[in-house]
């Protein structure tokens, strides 16, 4: 008996606890290169969702690093057709503000840049409104939830923005009263 069968058999007794464990592994899932995102395209897409979640009074989207996260979330968790919408769409991003501004997004000035995606989110609106079950994402709306889920999952998002309180309320360990 294989790992996967005794996981398959070990799943009927549970009541089928590990049957979706035994079918992710039995589907052939394989994790992408290692080498997916260069640090370039990790700090282009630092750049895009800092545009999308700029730094004011609070933490930006550059300082949670979302660029990392979209990475990690594009190569592990993405599968192979939206992998592709993502990475072709970083490049169509790129191409798309050298012709609109005349210059790359990374040397588009900051108020380039949200015009840019202003009219790019627009843009990814309008097709998400009008497309069919089969069509793909939008390449934008995949980077803005990546910038947002990366952002608010980050401890600079929870502690710094959402001032997450691991222990809310007060903590009273030793008193004299007693309850009863």
């Amino acid at each position: 008996m294989n790992r996967r069968e005794a996981l398959e058999k070990v799943g009927y007794m549970l009541g089928g606890t590990f049957v979706g464990a035994s079918a992710f592994l039995s589907s052939g899932f394989t994790f992408a290169d290692k080498g997916l995102f260069d640090k370039d395209q990790i700090a282009f897409l630092n750049e895009v969702g800092e545009t999308i979640w700029p730094k004011t009074d609070s933490p930006g989207a550059k300082e949670a690093d979302v660029g990392s996260f979209m990475s990690v979330i594009v190569k592990d968790c993405y599968t192979p057709a939206d992998r592709k919408v993502f990475t072709d769409g970083m490049v169509t991003l790129e191409q798309r503000c050298k012709q609109e501004t005349g210059k790359g997004f990374m040397q588009a000035t900051p108020g380039q840049r949200t015009a840019f995606l202003t009219k790019l989110d627009q843009e990814a609106k309008d097709y998400m409104s009008k497309r069919k079950g089969d069509q793909p994402v939008h390449y934008f709306r995949m980077m803005k939830e990546l910038t947002l889920a990366g952002f608010y999952t980050s401890e600079i998002g929870a502690v710094k923005f959402l001032k997450y309180n691991p222990a809310p309320g007060r903590y009273d360990g030793c008193t004299t009263e007693r309850p009863w």
